[in-house]
């Protein structure tokens, strides 16, 4: 798990640090105080700059180029251009700019992204499908002795093709880490997850899991003749399950019941294959009543504990931080396991509250965020 990580140059961040982190640590500030881009320097060092997984955070927040380019040069290959400045302190390009992601116990571990003159030496470097527009500027990835090279346009996006995949990109058996956008998880990522559970045994999670939303839930399972859509994390739309509720003799198709559930499933299915990995998740209290959310959180927390899964949330509520200090009142957790980090990219470090201080600030009616 991550004890602590410090980002230099990332977005809104010049120096910023987070420390004494715990099993779940919940992000809480105003907005644009860099909770999101918190979720993405995380996800930029442990996946040590996944490209794939890079893409899914530009096309979340349309950090994507509309730039012309003669699809002529791309037979064969969809893609998409992106504004990578944006990724970049006060959204400069130059040489030598820079971005720092690491653990200060573990400075050998950094990855950094910095911008460098293009040359003959790190255009050998650059994969060819990257090789059609050159620019003034490379991107370099460094991390562990390696090193990804990225060539930019003339204009400074970063050009990438084939990009577009009905299949998973990910080797899920492998699972290190996985973002949950506001909208939730795509169709198809929660069947291919679903199918997953039931050959771990672990679906009776996910069924106990939705009992929160909806009690009178007796069993879930994929529909055959659904059609997924393009493999996004960030797809919209509910559908490819059906639901089978006590006292109704047909089954339910999943969307016919709400955001909340649909919510839940996702971030359920997504924890029962995240063993020993970290989650991600944006706004988790999105399509959540006030009224389960500490349920929720003994979800997670119980879940967290028996997979080792370390989780980052973000939520702008108030509700969703005091069912925190509900469910650590309820489970007597006295250690750092639990914490509140707040953010303000004007400071140098988060505000951190522990669990004896999250339900000190519930109690008195105090504001975390």
């Amino acid at each position: 798990m991550l004890e602590s990580l410090k980002i230099e140059g990332f977005r809104g961040f010049q120096n910023f640090e987070m420390a004494n982190l715990g099993r779940i640590n919940l992000l809480v500030g105003k907005n644009n105080s860099g909770k999101t881009s918190i979720l993405e320097a995380i996800l930029i060092y442990v996946s040590k700059f996944d490209i794939g997984k890079i893409q899914k955070i530009l096309n979340h927040r349309g950090e994507y180029s509309h730039r012309e380019i003669d699809a002529a040069n791309f037979p064969g290959n969809p893609w998409q251009s992106y504004q990578i400045k944006n990724l970049f302190y006060k959204y400069l390009l130059k040489d030598n700019q820079k971005i720092v992601i690491y653990e200060p116990d573990k400075p050998a571990n950094q990855v950094i992204l910095s911008i460098q003159s293009t040359s003959k030496e790190l255009l050998s470097k650059v994969n060819k499908n990257n090789l059609q527009f050159l620019g003034s500027f490379c991107l370099v990835v460094e991390f562990n002795h390696q090193e990804k090279v990225y060539s930019l346009s003339p204009e400074e996006e970063i050009l990438q093709i084939n990009l577009t995949d009905n299949k998973p990109s990910h080797d899920f058996k492998k699972l290190e880490l996985f973002w949950i956008p506001p909208q939730s998880i795509a169709v198809n990522t929660n069947r291919y997850f679903f199918s997953q559970s039931l050959l771990n045994s672990t679906d009776n999670l996910v069924i106990e899991a939705l009992k929160i939303i909806e009690p009178k839930i007796e069993k879930i399972a994929t529909t055959e003749e659904f059609q997924p859509p393009v493999f996004s994390s960030t797809s919209g739309g509910r559908g490819g399950f059906m639901v089978k509720l006590k006292g109704t003799e047909e089954p339910v198709p999943i969307g016919s019941l709400g955001d909340g559930f649909w919510r839940m499933l996702g971030l359920i299915l997504a924890m029962v294959n995240l063993e020993n990995g970290i989650l991600l998740v944006d706004e988790i209290d999105s399509g959540l009543h006030f009224t389960v959310m500490t349920d929720m959180w003994k979800v997670v927390w119980e879940t967290a504990k028996k997979l080792n899964i370390q989780v980052f949330a973000t939520t702008h509520s108030r509700d969703c931080w005091q069912s925190l200090a509900e469910l650590i009142t309820e489970e007597k957790i006295t250690d750092n396991e639990i914490t509140i980090q707040r953010i303000d990219k004007e400071k140098s470090q988060s505000v951190i509250f522990d669990p004896e201080e999250i339900v000190i600030a519930a109690t008195s009616n105090l504001e975390v965020r």
